[in-house]
């Protein structure tokens, strides 16, 4: 028998077996078993039916977006029009591409919801809260820094109405809902993105300087030393207090001790390491856009091998996790830790973003 029978024959009994399947649900639901099973047993099969449909969506809903090629969202919102790629296009994209995500992914936005099987994904409520985050950082850096020429120019009015937008509550179920406000945002950015791709139109600008990419890395830095940290304390870790290492006469408001033992709750490892997930994708997007929008600068202060080193490290974050859930061994113990796995390429990719942003000091 070759392969050409066997595949057929397989085939053959595969359809056999759903048709024979299709048959038992048919009679299972028929009217008059359900009316010999009584009203209890009834209620019971339709509850099963219902958990097993809500786990069957809920699975395929928290699949998280595919990592996307940023140039070719940006040809996209310029209907493809290369002429239009002018410098800030790219980045602009990336940003209204992450909120396409959040708002268009299978299921939609989810953190919202107040009915199940979106009420129970956690995992991929945490996911759209760290892409969400980085989204408006990078907007943000977009209304202040990047879109003026100087501290006391003009914002832009488009920028200034999307960056509220992207701050409204993420859990809104309604009056006004998220998702409604997160829309108004995009369209914002829109409107900023189709007058910056107008050559004739000089009303918006988009201002590729090294000053302006160092504030933006300033506050990436520290949501990544913060994703870090959390990322690391999940087997739990004694610290010595460095809150004011290095300034002799510096003082806090209420004293702390010396030595203090950081561990992340057992029951919000997964919510962290879903949050790092989601901020990891958008942030990955976000400076491949950086790469081409600012590659004349970066060139300039030999510093494109080092964004690039971040990329990749970002590109390592986002591997499949081949577990159902997330496990958490001991440091050196027998089983995997996803969570100091994630934490080490965060931290890496940290430790470059503060090369690069020396880097971008530089003359």
């Amino acid at each position: 028998m070759n392969w050409k029978t066997e595949a057929t024959t397989t085939a053959w009994k595969l359809s056999e077996w759903l048709k024979g399947l299709l048959w038992r649900l048919r009679d299972l639901y028929h009217p008059e078993n359900l009316k010999q099973k009584g009203l209890i047993g009834s209620a019971a099969l339709l509850l099963v039916t219902a958990l097993l449909i809500a786990i069957l969506v809920g699975m395929y809903w928290s699949r998280e977006p595919e990592p996307f090629d940023v140039r070719e969202a940006a040809l996209q919102y310029v209907d493809g029009d290369e002429n239009r790629l002018v410098i800030g296009v790219v980045y602009v994209s990336a940003l209204m591409h992450i909120g396409n995500a959040l708002l268009d992914k299978p299921g939609g936005y989810i953190s919202n919801d107040m009915l199940p099987p979106g009420l129970w994904l956690d995992n991929i409520r945490n996911w759209e809260y760290g892409a969400l985050v980085m989204l408006r950082d990078g907007t943000s850096a977009l209304r202040n820094h990047i879109s003026r020429s100087q501290s006391q120019s003009v914002e832009d009015k488009a920028l200034a109405e999307a960056d509220p937008k992207f701050n409204f509550s993420d859990d809104s179920w309604i009056f006004p809902a998220t998702e409604s406000q997160y829309r108004k945002g995009l369209h914002s950015l829109m409107d900023y993105l189709q007058r910056l791709s107008d050559t004739e139109n000089q009303q918006a600008q988009f201002f590729a300087r090294a000053d302006n990419l160092r504030q933006y890395l300033e506050i990436v830095e520290k949501r990544l030393g913060s994703l870090s940290q959390r990322l690391s304390a999940s087997v739990g870790q004694v610290r010595v207090n460095t809150d004011l290492a290095g300034v002799t006469d510096a003082r806090q408001s209420t004293e702390t001790s010396d030595v203090v033992v950081v561990q992340t709750p057992w029951l919000e490892l997964d919510d962290v390491f879903y949050e790092a997930r989601g901020a990891t994708w958008a942030l990955r997007a976000i400076l491949q856009s950086v790469e081409i929008d600012f590659r004349e600068i970066l060139k300039k202060k030999n510093a494109l091998i080092s964004l690039r080193q971040i990329i990749r490290e970002l590109d390592e974050s986002q591997q499949s996790a081949f577990s159902p859930v997330i496990l958490n061994g001991s440091g050196f113990g027998v089983f995997a830790n996803y969570s100091l796995t994630m934490a080490n390429y965060i931290a890496r990719a940290n430790a470059a973003i503060i090369d690069l942003r020396n880097l971008l000091q530089q003359g």
